[in-house]
């Protein structure tokens, strides 16, 4: 057995049964040991940035780590922006980099790169491996990193060499640790705190915006009037009727500010200090008053949710009796779009257990306050900042959750970073339905600027203008093997988004604002 077979072997073992690929020469054996070995799936992208953003999608679904299969430095470095996001996501992801074999490396080809440090810059853990009897092993030490609370990346390099070499050893898997439970002073010092009813508010991500910790969450909510937020950027997080109707902390600097005035304590539940995206000038990094005081119930690694039941017990908070009544279901609105009426459209249509994949920027932040009333679904944002993000997640997702709807909303700027995940779809046949926000400018860029205190003009005009050419994404789409149409009102999409969740595979509807 040579070491790449015995790779894939131990991925299999480790519970790793799927792998998306953009594969080059180094990783010809490791693409030949799948044909030997039967139960991995491989899953073509068609640019590296694809291939890393499917496996964050599909790692926050399926909770567990898929495999990536990279061309060495400079195709790692290609899908950096999404292993970034999916790092911000706490995703658990193996990637798997092909490099040159030990012997050729000296000779400096034009591959030949910083492959560790390029890998290092987004990866929790990093190993090369050093021999064909040591790969398998590697794997399965690669698969406990990215397991490991809260999700880690994990990024294993194989030189070719050591994946043709003979002497292959299968790994067993190896033990996923536990999630630290929060100490018993720490949940003694909130409950003394909470029960002081000092104006307070929860931040939760992560763990704590499963169903379960949201369930927690608000029985402590109603037993101490404590107020509930969840951290700007989700990762995922169930929504919808039935859940609890919890709002973000705003992305805009101003609103941020005034959704968290007043209260004299933060209690970080798996989340960081709320902070600004950036630094605006005379304006402050961290959106709690400066007078707040923070807590911290549980660091992202710990057992939120087992923190949050203890802290509601312990506060003798009425037992769940389910969800606040979020009224009735919205209905369709009509006319041109604007971010208020689209959502509560969004709302009225969404299936039930839909995915929602949301990198819709601008045209989006309006969805999360308006589709409480929505039905069941689990919500996925962008959480690094690297745009281009939407696309693959919900490719990766819909690989994750076949059975499910998936429904993308996507900006057009940012479409344009990952738009070869649409092949993909069609490929695969996903049951994806993309929405793409056709503005035809970056308006985040529009926004910004004014923001940092600079004044438009010609140049940033220029920089900012999508509509020279237009861009078609009924054509795009078209090209990739995806049926797409264009709406320009609301009771069109409305038409057109029925349908296509009604039909099984991909389609793409292009809003134009």
């Amino acid at each position: 057995m040579n070491g790449a077979e015995s790779l894939v072997r131990s991925l299999l073992a480790s519970g790793v049964d799927t792998c998306f690929a953009n594969p080059g020469t180094s990783e010809m054996h490791f693409v030949a040991a799948l044909d030997k070995v039967a139960g991995m799936r491989c899953v073509l992208g068609m640019a590296e940035t694809v291939v890393t953003g499917c496996a964050d999608g599909y790692g926050r679904m399926a909770g567990k780590p898929a495999a990536t299969l990279l061309h060495c430095g400079p195709g790692f470095a290609n899908g950096i922006a999404n292993v970034h996001n999916a790092r911000r996501a706490n995703t658990p992801m193996v990637n798997l980099i092909g490099d040159h074999a030990v012997y050729h490396r000296p000779f400096d080809s034009p591959l030949t790169a910083d492959t560790e440090g390029l890998a290092r810059a987004t990866s929790h853990w990093v190993r090369t491996s050093a021999s064909s009897a040591q790969v398998g092993a590697d794997g399965a030490q690669a698969v406990q990193a990215a397991r490991s609370a809260p999700g880690h990346i994990a990024s294993l390099i194989l030189p070719a060499d050591t994946a043709w070499g003979a002497g292959g050893v299968v790994a067993d898997a190896l033990p996923v640790p536990m999630r630290d439970a929060v100490a018993p002073e720490v949940l003694t010092h909130l409950v003394q705190l909470l029960r002081r009813r000092e104006p307070t508010v929860m931040v939760l991500s992560g763990q704590a915006l499963s169903e379960a910790g949201q369930q927690a969450a608000h029985r402590i909510a109603v037993a101490t009037g404590v107020s509930l937020r969840a951290s700007a950027q989700v990762a995922r997080m169930p929504r919808g009727r039935g859940r609890v109707p919890i709002d973000r902390i705003p992305y805009a600097i101003e609103g941020a500010l005034k959704s968290l005035a007043g209260h004299q304590h933060v209690v970080l539940v798996g989340a960081k200090p709320p902070t600004a995206f950036f630094g605006y000038p005379g304006k402050p990094s961290l959106m709690s008053p400066p007078e707040a005081q923070m807590h911290v119930l549980a660091r992202p690694d710990q057992d939120a949710v087992a923190a949050l039941e203890w802290l509601a017990d312990a506060l003798g908070a009425p037992a769940w009796a389910g969800a606040p009544d979020t009224g009735p279901r919205p209905t369709v609105q009509h006319g041109a779009f604007n971010p208020d009426a689209f959502a509560v459209t969004l709302a009225a249509l969404l299936p039930d257990n839909a995915i929602v994949v949301e990198d819709a920027v601008t045209s989006g932040r309006s969805l999360f306050g308006h589709t409480f009333g929505a039905a069941a679904n689990d919500w996925l944002q962008i959480t690094g900042g690297a745009i281009g993000h939407g696309f693959p997640c919900a490719t990766g997702a819909a690989v994750a959750c076949p059975e499910r709807k998936t429904v993308c909303l996507q900006s057009d700027g940012g479409g344009m970073y990952a738009l070869q995940s649409l092949w993909t779809q069609a490929r695969e046949r996903l049951n994806v339905v993309n929405v793409v926000f056709a503005n035809r400018v970056y308006k985040i860029l529009q926004g910004e600027l004014l923001a940092v205190g600079a004044q438009p003009g010609p140049a940033s005009n220029e920089l900012f203008d999508l509509a020279r050419p237009e861009l078609n994404w009924v054509q795009l789409a078209n090209g990739m093997g995806v049926e797409a149409v264009r709406v320009q009102t609301l009771e069109g999409f409305a038409d057109a988004f029925a349908a296509a969740c009604a039909r099984p595979g991909p389609f793409l509807i292009e809003f134009q604002i």
